[in-house]
C-alpha cells in the first residue's frame, strides 16, 4: 500500500507538497522526506505533533528523545501507519526550532496499488521563501484575564516571591 500526504508550509503564499510514500515508513523518514522535499538538509531538530481537526497542537512526536530519563518516544519509534490510520487524519510538523518552519500534515489517500520508487513527489505547488515567516504567539485571553501569580501571594516586586518553595 501507498499513502499520499498533503504537505502544507505555513506561509503567505501557497507552498504544497503531496508526498507518495510507501506504508511502512517510519515518522524520521516522513520527517526527512518532508525536509527533502522542501529543500532543507533534514540536519535541525524537529518534531510532529498529533493534532485535531481544527490543527490545535497536541501529543510532541520528537526526532530525538530529549527526556530526563530517556523514556520518550520518538519519529524512529512510530510507524505512519500507527499514526495516520484514516484519510483525513492531521499531524503538524516542525522543523527547525530556531527558525520554526511550520508545515501541515494531512493523509489524503490509501493506496491498494504497489508504487515503485517511493518515496516520490507526486505534486509540487509554490517554492519555499529564503527565511521562515515569524510566529507570532498570541493567547486565546486577553492580558489582562493572565495572572503570572495567583492572587494569595500579592506580590507587588517579583524580588519577593519565595521560588524556593517550588
Amino acid at each position: 500500500m501507498a499513502y499520499r500526504i498533503r504537505i502544507i508550509l505555513d506561509v503567505k503564499d501557497d507552498v504544497i507538497r503531496d508526498l507518495i510514500v510507501a506504508e511502512s515508513i517510519s515518522l524520521e523518514e516522513l520527517h526527512f522526506t518532508i525536509a527533502k522535499s522542501y529543500g532543507f538538509k533534514g540536519k535541525e531538530m524537529a518534531s510532529f505533533y498529533r493534532t485535531n481537526n481544527s490543527w490545535e497542537e497536541g501529543e510532541e512526536i520528537p526526532l530525538f528523545d530529549i527526556s530526563e530519563d530517556g523514556s520518550s518516544q520518538t519519529m524512529g519509534t512510530f510507524l505512519i501507519t500507527d499514526i495516520l490510520t484514516n484519510v483525513g487524519e492531521k499531524l503538524i510538523y516542525v522543523y527547525d526550532f530556531m527558525a520554526m518552519w511550520t508545515f501541515f500534515v494531512e493523509l489524503a489517500e490509501i493506496s491498494d496499488s504497489k508504487e515503485d520508487g517511493l518515496p516520490k513527489i507526486a505534486l509540487s505547488f509554490g517554492d519555499a521563501p529564503d527565511e521562515a515567516p515569524e510566529k507570532e504567539f498570541k493567547s486565546d485571553k486577553p492580558l489582562d484575564d493572565i495572572n503570572a501569580f495567583d492572587d494569595e501571594n500579592e506580590l507587588e516586586n517579583i524580588d519577593d516571591f519565595d521560588f524556593n518553595n517550588y
